[in-house]
Parts: structure tokens; sequence; C-alpha cells
């Protein structure tokens, strides 16, 4: 009779190479777990998930994190957005800038802000705001452009945009060598955008770029 462990399945430790004496050498540390035993299954592994990223996850990093088929995944993912929605939670699933994440509910946002900033408003001055906002519809854009549109130096402003993540300097420079600059997918995860195109049409009211140009050209005379 032989000996039942001989045909016992070998756990993740053991499923490594073995040695020469058939001693399982160390393998990959690997996590293991069937989604079935978890309470909710599939659907509270996704939202255990949720809860801890801070960054919009796409619905193929959810995928391949619990294996399960994409199209499984965003299955769950609606009907948990339909849920919190029903119960009226104080949060919502939101798709955002390419992906998925838990956000408070819009009309929570008196009491978020209360308790996060405490009395203190951390927002961005008027001057931070336009010179966004031409960055977002001009992108991209160079400063000397944005100081065209706006009428003032915007270098400071520029530095604080940056350094706050709003924007970024772009790879490729313009026909000119400047630094040309864009807004960032943070920019898009604090206005609730999932893209540009989201943006309100207000691109009509700004300046042609022919007419940046020629007051650029003025300004260096």
């Amino acid at each position: 009779m032989s000996d039942a462990s001989e045909h016992a399945p070998e756990t993740v430790a053991s499923a490594g190479e073995r040695s020469a004496d058939g001693t399982p050498e160390a393998a990959d540390e690997q996590i293991a777990f069937d989604l079935s035993t978890f309470p909710g299954g599939a659907r509270s592994a996704i939202e255990a998930v949720l809860m801890v990223v801070d960054e919009p996850v796409t619905e193929l990093s959810l995928a391949s994190a619990l294996e399960l088929p994409v199209e499984d995944v965003v299955e769950h993912l609606h009907a948990l957005e339909q849920e919190y929605s029903t119960q009226q939670r104080g949060f919502t699933l939101r798709s955002v800038a390419g992906g998925w994440r838990v956000y408070s509910r819009p009309e929570f946002a008196p009491v978020v802000e209360k308790f996060v900033l405490d009395g203190q408003q951390a927002r961005l001055t008027q001057a931070s705001l336009e010179t966004l906002a031409v960055i977002a519809y001009r992108q991209p854009v160079s400063r000397a452009r944005v100081s065209a549109v706006r009428g003032v130096n915007v270098d400071g402003v520029v530095r604080t945009l940056v350094s706050r993540g709003l924007i970024e300097e772009v790879d490729d420079v313009g026909e000119s060598g400047a630094l040309l600059y864009r807004t960032t997918t943070y920019f898009l995860q604090r206005l609730g955008l999932s893209s540009l195109d989201e943006l309100p049409a207000l691109a009509p009211y700004l300046p042609d770029v022919d007419v940046i140009d020629e007051l650029i050209e003025e300004g260096h005379r």
C-alpha cells in the first residue's frame, strides 16, 4: 500500500524546486486565497481593495490582483456603485481618470471639509485658478503663452501648481524651445473628471493662438 502523501497536492511553500535530496527549497513568496471563502465573495474583496487605494485603480489591475475576469470586475463595480446609491451611504464609487475609487458623497462636502480642514481654507488663489484654467484649455502650453493670456508674469504661480501636483512639464519642448506644461491625472481626480473632454466649454472665451503669439512678440519688443 503506497503512502497517501505521495499523491497529496503540494502547498505553496513546497511548490518550489527541490534540492538533490528531495527537500523542498524556498519558493517565491506568494499570497494564495480562495475568494469564495471570504464573506461576500469577490465583490467584498474588490470593495476591500478600493478602501485602501490612494488613487483610482483600473479594472484590469483589480482583475489581475484578484484573478478574476475583467468583465466580472466591471459587473461588481457597477453593482457596488448602485448599492451605495440605493442605501444612501456617505460615500460613493466613481470612475475617474481611467480608474475607480471611493469618494465621499458631494452632499457631505461641508462636513468633510470642516473635519479635514478644521476651519482652515487650503484653496488656490485667484491667480492660481486663472493660470490653471489657461493651462487646462491650452495644453500643452508654455509659461510665456500663459503670461500673455493673463497679462502678468506667472512663473511663481506655475511653480506652485507644479508643487501641488496639478500640472507637470511635458517631455517635448515647443517649437520655440520653451518648456511646455499640461495638467496631471491628479488634476482630473480633484475635479472629478474622467478626461479633459469633460471640461466645461470655456475655450471659446480664451484668445486664439494667433492672438497670443502677437501678444508675446509685442512683449519682447
